[in-house]
C-alpha cells in the first residue's frame, strides 16, 4: 500500500487547520512527509506558508490591475493582484493569472473580497492560490483589492501597463453612448475623483475640509466673523475639483464632466464609477 493512500482525510484536515494551508497542499505535503506532521508543517512552510508569514510586512506596491465588464456591460469589477518587484508584474504569467481570477470574479460577481478568496481555482481556492504564489515567486503576493459595479451601462478602462484599473456606470443602455463612458472612465484615472458627486462625499471629509478652510481663513487675518461663510467657499471648490460630474472635462475644459454628458445626450448622466490604482 502506498503511502499516499494511507493518509485519511481527518489528517488533511488536521493540517489544514494547524496550518491555513489548502486542502490539495496539505495531503501533498502528508505525502512527501511519509505522514510526519512536522515534517508536513515544514514543506508548507518551505513552499509558501513560511514565506507569507515572514513578508507579510513587506511592501507589495506593485502589481497588476485589471478591470472586466459583462457581455452585457452592466456588471462590472477590478481586481488587483500585488507583489513586490515591476520585474514579476510584468511577468506573463502573473498577468495571465490575474487575467483568470478577474475572469472568476466576474462571472461569479461576489459581494466582498473574502468571497472572492474563497471561490475554487482550480482544484484549489483563489486565495490558496495566492499564497502558492508565494513560494512560487518569492515575493509578498496578495490579492489586495476588488471592486464590483452594476449600472445600465458599464464603460472600463485600463491604464498603460496596468497600473489602474477604472468602471463607470452609465444611466442609459445604448451602445452609443459607450465612448462617452470611456472618456468619463479616462478621467477618472486622470483627475482622481473622491465622489460621483458632492452628495457622495463622506461626511468626515466635508468636515475636514471645512475646518481647513476656516484655519486657513483665520491664518490670513480674517474676521472670526466670515470663517465659516470663507470656508463654505472652499468647499464649494473642493466640489468642483474632486467630484466626478463637477469636475472640468479634461478633453474640453470649456465644459463640466456632467455638462459633457449632456451634450451627447439632455438625460445622460453617470451614476458611479470605481477606480483601483497600484500602491
Amino acid at each position: 500500500m502506498s503511502v499516499e493512500k494511507v493518509i485519511s482525510a481527518a489528517d488533511v484536515k488536521q493540517l489544514r487547520e494547524m496550518t491555513g494551508a489548502g486542502m490539495m497542499d496539505c495531503r501533498q505535503a502528508l505525502v512527501e512527509a511519509e505522514g510526519d506532521f512536522e515534517k508536513a508543517i515544514d514543506l508548507l512552510r518551505k513552499k509558501g506558508q513560511k514565506l507569507s508569514v515572514k513578508r507579510a510586512d513587506r511592501e507589495a506596491k506593485e502589481g497588476c490591475v485589471l478591470a472586466l465588464v459583462s457581455a452585457d456591460h452592466t456588471r462590472g469589477i477590478i481586481v488587483r493582484l500585488s507583489c513586490e518587484t515591476d520585474f514579476v508584474s510584468k511577468n506573463e504569467s502573473f498577468v495571465a493569472l490575474t487575467q483568470q481570477f478577474a475572469e472568476i470574479a466576474l462571472e461569479k460577481f461576489p459581494a466582498t473580497i473574502e468571497e472572492l478568496l474563497a471561490l475554487p481555482f482550480e482544484d484549489i481556492t483563489i486565495g490558496d492560490k495566492v499564497t502558492e504564489q508565494v513560494g512560487v515567486i518569492g515575493e509578498k503576493v496578495e490579492l489586495s483589492a476588488y471592486q464590483t459595479l452594476e449600472a445600465a451601462q458599464i464603460a472600463p478602462y485600463i491604464h498603460m501597463g496596468n497600473k489602474a484599473g477604472v468602471l463607470v456606470g452609465l444611466n442609459k443602455a445604448d451602445a452609443a453612448y459607450f465612448d462617452a463612458g470611456r472618456d468619463v472612465a479616462m478621467q477618472v484615472a486622470a483627475m482622481k475623483p473622491v465622489a460621483l458627486d458632492k452628495d457622495g462625499v463622506d461626511p468626515t471629509i466635508i468636515q475636514r475640509e471645512i475646518e481647513i478652510g476656516m484655519e486657513q481663513a483665520r491664518n490670513e487675518g480674517k474676521p472670526e466673523a466670515m470663517l465659516e461663510k470663507i470656508a463654505m467657499g472652499k468647499l464649494n471648490k473642493f466640489y468642483q475639483d474632486s467630484t466626478l460630474l463637477n469636475q472640468q472635462f479634461v478633453k474640453d475644459g470649456s465644459m463640466t464632466v456632467a455638462s459633457y454628458l449632456k451634450s451627447i445626450d439632455k438625460d445622460l448622466t453617470a451614476t458611479g464609477f470605481r477606480h483601483v490604482t497600484l500602491g
